[in-house]
């Protein structure tokens, strides 16, 4: 089976134990996930299916959230599975005061990861340094974030623990919990992540995403038909090979391409019906362009 699965991850799921899952659906041990989520996470986990593993590391980057953060609440995990570090009244914190704060977490900021996470440092995982009880400093992340939308405000518990909730767009790398503990940090109250569904990730949208028991249920009909990757490769340039080409293509040669410019980033190659033979790149060779190959699809892959 080839494709890719737009999988609507349940809470309390690591990413792996829902590979684990899938691969037993489909019987098929070549499976892989595009982007990790926090078991206390939900929504889009892209899962690649066989040579569609291959093509993962070049799908689309950036990923959307939603997510809730409780004002007036720190904790050590920058999420509720922690324990609670302190605890205030935040009934005073305005709409205003958090639109205004929020303009500081948009562009490309330094971030500092929470320290329960699966950054390696020394190769070591911060989550076990941190349940060690460790001292260390976390290092800091650039990262980019192109959007922050305050969407809804929650009062709850009288007024003195409101929650938000956020509509984020960003790049990859970026700590949504992070970002949660800061913005509290900012409005003097402290904050940490309620709850967590990312919208959008590999170009999948949560959407169309299935879960697992829709997933078995058309595994069980044999009504499943995987995505085609070519569906999200659209933000790579493409190039065209004809028949001849394609045949030399296939056998893993490099092309020549007289009328392209040398550039090294990856680009779709297609064949004249536009479907999906592999990724190459424009490499200079004695004097003219060639399409090198990055990753060949087997025959009937594309």
């Amino acid at each position: 089976m080839y494709g890719l699965l737009n999988l609507h991850k349940p809470l309390g799921w690591t990413s792996h134990d829902c590979v684990a899952k899938v691969r037993r659906f489909v019987n098929q041990k070549r499976v892989g996930h595009g982007g990790t989520l926090d078991p206390a996470a939900t929504g889009v986990l892209p899962i690649a299916l066989g040579q569609a593993t291959r093509l993962l590391q070049y799908l689309p980057v950036d990923k959307a959230y939603l997510g809730r953060v409780r004002l007036g609440l720190t904790t050590t995990t920058d999420d509720l599975e922690g324990e609670v570090l302190s605890q205030q009244d935040a009934s005073a914190v305005t709409r205003e005061a958090v639109e205004a704060a929020l303009d500081a977490f948009i562009g490309t900021i330094d971030q500092v990861p929470p320290r329960y996470s699966a950054i390696q440092v020394d190769g070591q995982r911060l989550y076990d340094r941190a349940r060690k009880g460790e001292a260390f400093e976390v290092p800091l992340r650039t990262v980019t974030v192109k959007s922050i939308e305050l969407v809804d405000w929650i009062p709850g518990l009288g007024g003195r623990s409101p929650e938000i909730e956020l509509s984020i767009a960003c790049g990859p790398g970026t700590y949504i919990r992070s970002i949660a503990r800061d913005l509290g940090a900012a409005l003097g109250v402290g904050g940490t992540l309620a709850s967590l569904v990312r919208t959008q990730s590999c170009g999948l949208g949560l959407a169309s995403s299935l879960t697992l028991e829709e997933l078995e249920t058309h595994i069980k009909t044999n009504t499943f038909t995987p995505l085609d990757p070519a569906l999200v490769l659209g933000h790579l340039p493409s190039v065209q090979l004809t028949p001849e080409l394609m045949r030399r293509w296939n056998f893993g040669q490099r092309l020549p391409m007289d009328d392209r410019e040398p550039d090294p980033a990856p680009l779709r190659v297609e064949d004249s019906a536009g479907m999906l033979l592999g990724i190459g790149e424009l490499r200079l060779g004695e004097g003219v362009t060639i399409l090198a190959p990055r990753l060949v699809l087997g025959k009937g892959q594309g």
